[in-house]
């Protein structure tokens, strides 16, 4: 069922994912009661609300709108899928389209001199004859090609959202669509749907079942190589890996092209799947390395990054005396540096990239403000920049050093998203760059670094190597120590709290596979064997320590996102029905099935680079929300939802609230880069696939003051006993090696001064 509607009033908008709330005006009497507006207007139309995507917030045309009736919290609402605009076939209809804004290029003047010209032949002009715009005075060959792509862009939008309906996709997915295929998108998918399986989001299972309903072609060769593709992204998404090899490629491509065909002789064949692989590599849809597999922007990222370090251990800064500067630290900062310390201090200004790597307590904090004031008291007139991979980590080193404008590295580099083909070109303009938490660096984020980095410019990153692997693909902090050409301070001994924290102890025994912990005040086991009583146990003590020190200071940290009552996604709902009842005074909403509520603690599961953070006056004091950054609900109003994030505030508009999720509860990987007071483990042997010596080890260290490990001993001696999974597939360090030879002929093994400062 269609509806013809013109536009009435904008009741809500979001510019940049261009999700609006129109109310509408027809004459159509078959929008349903409930629909309706109560009021009566003089014109006698119906009114009715529309929610969806790049809808016309203008009255020039009129819309022929698809869609479903959906009744929610703000009444019943036409959920918009499909749409395309009515221009009536007059000079006065044309002229309207013209201004409407809905075409890119094209003002007043400009429209009224394109009807003046070409009358109601205007549209067919643009279709099909732009050039003849160019009689137009004030039209420029510049000009014309803004209007045409401007035109081009609007027609294919409309012809990609028509064809891709069954897949449901939203103008924003859309777009991205567009600007992978070019204008041909629209051709291409036609020829064969399994093209989306090339753009990220879109996997194989989901598309091979929707084109499967439609009776596809299994033998299709884009099938095979939409298959093949997706093998390669979810090993890359969900294993980390940079590269897969080929057998293996095609064994995970064959599975899933088969998997549902229950005929011998409709299954694929291992020959079918090996010429696909082949036609893949030579028109360099991936790139074949020896036999590994890249997706070509990745194997890009692993060598230049290889390039650019080898070439910056290679630089040989100009030498400097450090004694008298060590005794001002000293006198100024009132600081004693160990032995260790002061050779990690010394190191950084012998080389233009190092690296400072220890556990908690081992004086990570205080090497780098020793590292800065040496710095300042060097060179007074250098640039220092410091980052980190989140918000929270970022705004840590700004506390230790005193240097307010620590920044994340996507706000430093101007990065708006891995995906968004945006980002500012000009080299890093600083002379020293500090980088804290690197085992979050993933190989795209390093990547994106590294290239920007100017020659001269010295490089100190900082971080503990026995946590947990980046969220990302790539292992890259573990892979520049091992490549043994970055020259390494390691931190081993413990200073927090003059020795007398059992977390730091705790977190050494943990890593070196000792499960015989030390217990107290700080760091304590409470026994329980089953799931419901962990649960029940971890609630309490939830309950307590917060209301000592806050609920933004307690966090719970589960190894498993949504298996059973001691899960994050269960322990979320238990907390926040004792913590954060309802009530007539809190608003809520519902999005996707999820209900938030007002004081919520949540967090943000994705990167979004598009949401313009305010202080309390309204004025903007930043931009972006990175992925594992924590807030509270501070208010639910007109459709927007309000989250504070220590005193910074985003507004996310409804359709973006599926970006965050519960807080009270995270996974451990959610939680790296973060520190609180305390912080609360369920440990059971039902969650023993991820249990490892080294997810619990960065639980254990993000707590400052205290742990609790709630559950079963057995599950503590197994998570201790059980080392980091399969190393991730990466090349980076044997790269770093095979470039240093070549351009210096010498191994890495021949300068074992480089390998490790200590």
């Amino acid at each position: 069922m269609s509806i013809v509607a013109a536009f009435d009033r904008t009741l809500f908008s979001n510019p940049a994912s261009r999700y609006v709330v129109l109310r509408l005006k027809t004459a159509d009497i078959m929008i349903p009661q409930e629909a309706r507006s109560p009021y009566h207007y003089s014109d006698n139309l119906i009114r009715f609300t529309a929610v969806g995507y790049d809808l016309p917030q203008t009255d020039a045309v009129k819309m022929e709108l698809e869609g479903t009736w959906v009744k929610g919290k703000y009444g019943c609402q036409l959920q918009v899928e499909r749409w395309h605009e009515i221009v009536p076939p007059t000079i006065e209809g044309i002229r309207g389209y013209l201004v409407s804004g809905l075409l890119k290029g094209i003002g007043e003047k400009t429209a009224d001199a394109i009807v003046a010209r070409f009358g109601v032949d205007a549209l067919n002009v643009l279709e099909k004859h732009p050039e003849r715009l160019l009689e137009i005075r004030g039209i420029t060959e510049e000009r014309l090609e803004e209007i045409k792509t401007g035109y081009a862009e609007s027609k294919t939008m409309r012809e990609l959202m028509t064809l891709l309906a069954p897949f449901k996709v939203t103008p924003a997915t859309a777009m991205k669509i567009y600007q992978h295929f070019g204008s041909v998108g629209v051709e291409l998918l036609r020829k064969s749907p399994y093209r989306l399986c090339q753009v990220p989001g879109f996997g194989f299972k989901r598309v091979d079942a929707i084109v499967q309903k439609s009776g596809g072609d299994l033998q299709d060769p884009m099938r095979i190589q939409g298959a093949l593709f997706y093998a390669l992204e979810k090993s890359r998404s969900e294993c980390g890996h940079l590269y897969m090899e080929a057998a293996q490629m095609m064994r995970s491509a064959m599975q899933l092209l088969n998997e549902k065909i229950p005929t011998q002789e409709d299954r694929l064949q291992q020959a079918q799947v090996e010429r696909e692989l082949e036609a893949m590599i030579l028109t360099n849809v991936v790139v074949s390395n020896k036999g590994n597999i890249y997706l070509p922007h990745v194997f890009t990222q692993e060598n230049e990054t290889a390039h650019k370090v080898v070439q910056m251990a290679l630089e040989v800064p100009p030498p400097v005396n450090l004694s008298s500067v060590m005794e001002q630290i000293k006198e100024k900062l009132g600081i004693s540096l160990s032995g260790r310390q002061a050779e990690g201090v010394q190191m950084v200004f012998r080389h233009n990239l190092s690296i400072i790597t220890g556990g908690p307590g081992t004086g990570k904090s205080t090497i780098l403000k020793a590292v800065v004031e040496a710095y300042r008291l060097l060179y007074p007139r250098g640039t220092i920049s410091l980052a980190a991979p989140t918000g929270k980590a970022s705004r840590r080193m700004a506390e230790t050093t005193g240097i307010n404008n620590a920044q994340t590295i996507h706000s430093l580099l101007g990065l708006h998203g891995e995906d968004s083909g945006w980002r500012k070109k000009e080299p890093l303009k600083t002379d020293l760059l500090i980088v804290d938490e690197c085992s979050m660096l993933d190989m795209w984020l390093a990547h994106q670094l590294f290239s920007r980095l100017s020659p001269g410019t010295k490089v100190l990153l900082v971080g503990d190597a026995d946590q947990l692997e980046s969220v990302g693909a790539g292992n890259v902090f573990q892979e520049l120590i091992d490549s043994g050409l970055v020259p390494v301070t390691v931190l081993d001994e413990i200073f927090r709290q003059a020795k007398g924290s059992l977390i730091a102890y705790n977190a050494r025994f943990i890593n070196e596979g000792n499960g015989e912990l030390y217990y107290g005040a700080d760091f304590a086991f409470i026994r329980a064997e089953s799931q419901p009583e962990v649960a029940e146990l971890i609630r309490s003590l939830y309950k307590k320590e917060a209301a000592t020190t806050g609920i933004g200071q307690v966090q719970i940290l589960s190894p498993f996102r949504s298996e059973g009552e001691a899960s994050s996604q269960g322990m979320n709902e238990a907390i926040r029905d004792e913590i954060n009842p309802a009530a007539e005074n809190k608003p809520e909403v519902i999005r996707s099935g999820r209900l938030f509520r007002l004081n919520d603690r949540v967090m943000q599961i994705r990167n979004n680079y598009d949401i313009t953070l305010h202080d309390s006056t309204g004025k903007q004091v930043s931009a972006g929300v990175f992925n594992g950054e924590t807030g509270y609900i501070s208010n639910i109003q007109s459709g927007t939802v309000t989250v504070n994030y220590d005193g910074r505030y985003a507004d996310y508009p409804l359709e973006s609230v599926d970006e965050l999720e519960l807080a009270y509860a995270m996974t451990i990987h959610k939680s790296q880069g973060s520190e609180c007071d305390t912080v609360i483990i369920p440990m059971l042997a039902a969650h023993k696939i991820l249990l490892t010596r080294n997810l619990l080890y960065t639980a254990v260290t993000r707590a400052k003051r205290r742990v609790f490990l709630v559950g079963q001993r057995k599950a503590l001696y197994m998570a201790v006993g059980k080392t980091r999974k399969g190393k991730r597939n990466t090349l980076l360090a044997e790269r770093m090696r095979l470039y240093h030879q070549s351009l210096s002929g010498k191994t890495a093994a021949d300068k074992p001064a480089m390998r490790r400062a200590s």
